[in-house]
């Protein structure tokens, strides 16, 4: 059997609401909280459609931006927080895999249609249900000058599996009995049993395929110093720390060619700043655009602003299960009072949807319909429900409880979110106090513990990295790589596995609509909104994808003159 692809998402339309933007600045509690709550009720009583400005806009999902007509000399980019570092291993945010889609590419390749197609594998079987078995392509140079062989691909797979990497995508590994090369040009994948997810997998940062010889030489500088020495349309250039990561193209690449000699990533730690800088046209394009920042892009008349597939959603990380968010009502009192409405228009800027589910709904394309019933009907619900959450308070006898949540000034849609957390505790009588921390200590939180300490919640925009709604719910299986709260139940983890087993959509999505509505129950994160990708380019740019393949494709070779 050859490797399967997943339909393309069902395309939708967000409308955004009116309003005024809420505040979004330095954060006391229980003023805060209350000048929040404020606005955010403001929001939410407003009605009628959206008329721009700072009420919001209408997001229409496109499927592309237009190709690019030209080659053109270099483009620049907008990047929120600089990457910690580009080693594949460790690649689990956005501005790492931003720049790294375009520097290293993986045995499978992520589409802007979100289907998976060979990449550095020319083909990928599956002869039984345990072996995968890929073909890769002849004369393919890495940016060291050597050329890939099996033993490159043996060597990038297993650096995945060792401890001392910590890697972000061991998990994906765990299934993995062994990886052997089997000829000069051939790897074949033994699993300890069916796992539907792997060969997805391989399309990501996971599939990641680099010199072993290049690696070697870098040692533990590898990733953030030198070169990468794998292969892509773009090898790593100047990387001046703090300011601004170089790209230079590639011309001994196997693929095709990229438009620009050279693409340099500019590192604007300050929402303001990177709107400035895309005004001016100091900066010519970007992904996650902040969101206080869409009506005045899309008005100003320099470029285009476009949306296209997320899957993402926007919730509230529980990091901290061993107090008072040990208790499910606690939980579950909080999503009752969050005015999810409220936020998606001021935090959002009208982008978005309000939603009771970790996964979204285009994450469910392949599913049937019986699948997708048991999954979303009777969720919990999205509007507040104040003197229910109270009730439930004082039921679990949390009243007066101090919680921690982190915020950061990335955007509002974290900002704002952690704002309306607090007030929403305040309303019920819990103590929510914010921690403000810089964006790379906010990005840290996903790969350092001892940036977890002592922090009860975060604001979570997760993305799924493959078309499949396991990608997300399998973080709450035991020892999950985002099971920060430490959840640990039988029957969600043999749930877990049962989907991961079941090769046939139909089967495997039976099982994961179980888990969705387990997991929005336990309220093992909080969820708040659905979210489309936001991508600007200014007047002299255009060829960007507009959904979240940019994650693991290489996405920037496609990046032209507009003229």
């Amino acid at each position: 059997m050859t490797i399967t692809t997943a339909p393309s998402p069902r395309r939708r339309r967000l409308s955004g609401r009116c309003g005024r933007n809420g505040q979004n600045g330095r954060v006391g509690r229980s003023a805060a909280a209350t000048a929040v709550l404020s606005a955010l009720a403001l929001l939410a009583a407003c009605s009628g459609p959206p008329k721009g400005g700072a009420s919001g806009v209408e997001a229409r999902l496109s499927a592309s931006t237009p190709p690019a007509r030209a080659d053109i000399d270099s483009f620049s980019w907008a990047l929120y927080a600089e990457p910690p570092t580009l080693d594949p291993t460790v690649a689990f945010d956005y501005p790492q895999n931003t720049v790294l889609a375009n520097v290293c590419e993986s045995l499978m390749r992520w589409t802007p249609q979100l289907t998976v197609e060979p990449g550095l594998a020319r083909t990928a079987a599956n002869p039984d249900p345990r072996t995968w078995v890929y073909d890769l392509r002849a004369g393919v140079r890495f940016h060291d000058g050597r050329t890939m062989t099996a033993d490159d691909v043996v060597f990038s797979l297993g650096r995945q599996t060792d401890p001392k990497n910590a890697a972000a995508w061991a998990q994906v590994f765990r299934n993995v009995a062994s990886i052997r090369a089997t000829g000069p040009l051939q790897v074949t994948v033994r699993l300890k049993r069916p796992d539907s997810q792997f060969p997805q997998y391989m399309a990501t940062a996971a599939g990641v395929v680099a010199s072993k010889a290049g690696v070697e030489a870098a040692g533990r500088d590898y990733g953030t110093t030198g070169g990468l020495a794998c292969t892509g349309p773009f090898e790593l250039g100047a990387w001046q720390k703090g300011q601004s990561i170089e790209l230079k193209r590639f011309d001994g690449y196997w693929g095709t060619r990229a438009k620009a000699k050279k693409a340099v990533f500019r590192v604007l730690t300050d929402p303001s700043a990177r709107t400035n800088a895309l005004l001016s046209g100091e900066i010519d394009g970007g992904y996650l655009i902040p969101t206080e920042s869409y009506a005045r892009l899309k008005a100003s008349g320099v470029g285009t602003l476009y949306f296209g597939e997320g899957l993402s959603t926007v919730n509230v990380n529980i990091t901290n299960m061993k107090g008072a968010l040990g208790d499910v009502r606690v939980r579950r009192a909080l999503s009752l009072a969050l005015d999810r409405s409220g936020f998606v228009t001021a935090g959002l800027g009208g982008a978005g949807t309000a939603t009771g589910s970790l996964t979204t709904r285009a994450a469910w394309a392949a599913a049937p319909e019986n699948a997708l019933r048991k999954a979303f009907d009777g969720l919990p619900p999205t509007e507040p429900d104040i003197e229910k959450a109270k009730a439930l308070i004082a039921e679990a006898g949390a009243a007066g409880t101090t919680l921690t949540m982190v915020t950061s000034p990335i955007g509002q849609d974290v900002s704002l979110l952690a704002t309306a957390v607090q007030a929403a505790g305040t309303r019920i009588g819990l103590d929510i106090r914010l921690k403000t921390v810089s964006p790379n200590a906010f990005t840290a939180l996903f790969t350092d513990p001892e940036a977890r300490e002592g922090v009860d919640m975060f604001p979570l925009t997760i993305y799924n990295s493959i078309t499949d709604p396991l990608d997300l719910l399998t973080n709450f299986k035991t020892g999950a790589y985002l099971n920060y709260a430490g959840h640990s139940d039988p029957r969600y983890d043999e749930l877990v596995d049962r989907a991961s087993a079941a090769y046939d959509p139909a089967a495997r999505m039976e099982a994961e609509a179980e888990l969705n509505r387990l997991a929005a129950e336990r309220f093992l994160w909080i969820p708040v909104a659905e979210w489309p990708t936001s991508v600007f380019l200014n007047e002299r740019i255009t060829g960007a994808p507009t959904t979240i393949s940019y994650m693991y494709g290489p996405w920037a070779a496609s990046v032209g003159a507009a003229r």
